[in-house]
């Protein structure tokens, strides 16, 4: 016997016959759809709380960051703090983002998926930059409830080309960053979505850490949806969640504790933009900001109407 036929693992097929399934053959085995099998996926409590956590730190902290610590830290002309939690954000997301598809019970697309993340990435990168910028002009009196053209220190720039570039700066923030960053941002989570479906009754059932959890990233995703004016991708995204839920359950299928975790957060997020609107219905100010039959107002464009004045907290630093 020679060396090589006593280290060769495996008979030799015959010719003309199938490849067998295996590690050797991937593409092959990957081909076995894990929705076939009914796998169900417990509750990932340590990538939702990590997940919560960085959003309402990175995300919704970052321009709190900025203005509560001092200036003297972080000059105009350099980055701020809340530049640096908008890097760490644009990391740590998409990082978070993939481990949950890993997690999925089910074969997801692979390739829309990359294709997400890297226009997420991109996306949210372009944003950095803009609202860097704009959050800066708050200390110099930039007000959020005003547009560009109607804002005292824009308005009186000379040459008047001046004002076009702040406009396209604020279009590559509010516009297209925002595009950019939330449509794949919710495609995920909807691709995601659609792999949290279970047989077994008993499997939709959240834990109580879910439950306590639901409250925070419901009141995140209204601080997303409300300040990044993305309610038209929301409500979109909202309907498609629900037109599965019930094509699902004439199968048969129930959603698992992961599934019933995301579904939950939507529903309360709905009530809390209502709520929101419902609220701030006859403000005069906004709705100049926010014409047209969709009125959502910006949270930070209510602040800086009502809450403070940032002159003010600029000479308290």
């Amino acid at each position: 016997r020679s060396t090589s036929a006593r280290r060769r693992p495996f008979p030799a097929a015959a010719p003309g016959s199938p490849p067998p399934a295996g590690p050797l053959y991937p593409g092959r085995h990957g081909a076995v759809k894990a929705e076939d099998t009914f796998k169900t996926s417990p509750f990932h409590l340590d990538l939702w709380f990590y997940f919560t956590l960085q959003n309402w730190v990175l995300d919704f902290g970052r321009p709190i960051a900025m203005i509560i610590l001092p200036l003297e830290w972080f000059p105009l002309n350099k980055p701020s703090a809340g530049d640096y939690f908008h890097m760490a954000y644009n990391v740590i997301t998409p990082f978070l983002l993939l481990k949950l598809i890993e997690r999925s019970p089910k074969t997801l697309p692979r390739s829309m998926v990359y294709v997400s993340i890297i226009t997420f990435v991109m996306g949210a990168s372009i944003h950095l930059v803009g609202d860097s910028v704009n959050h800066r002009l708050i200390f110099s009196g930039y007000q959020h409830h005003l547009s560009v053209r109607e804002n005292p220190i824009i308005r009186n720039l000379k040459p008047e080309t001046l004002i076009d570039s702040f406009e396209l700066l604020y279009y590559y923030d509010e516009y297209l960053g925002h595009s950019m960053w939330y449509i794949p941002f919710f495609l995920i989570l909807f691709i995601y979505f659609t792999g949290c479906f279970t047989p077994a009754a008993e499997q939709s059932r959240m834990p109580l850490a879910a439950l306590l959890l639901v409250g925070p990233s419901s009141l995140y995703y209204w601080y997303l949806v409300t300040e990044g004016q993305i309610f038209i991708l929301y409500i979109f995204t909202f309907f498609a969640m629900m037109a599965l839920v019930m094509h699902q359950r004439r199968k048969g299928l129930v959603l698992d504790s992961n599934g019933l975790f995301l579904f939950l957060s939507f529903i309360i997020t709905l009530l809390l933009i209502a709520a929101w609107v419902g609220w701030l219905w006859n403000d005069k100010t906004l709705r100049k900001k926010y014409p047209g039959v969709i009125y959502i107002p910006e949270p930070w464009a209510f602040y800086t109407l009502h809450m403070n004045n940032l002159h003010a907290a600029k000479d308290g630093f």
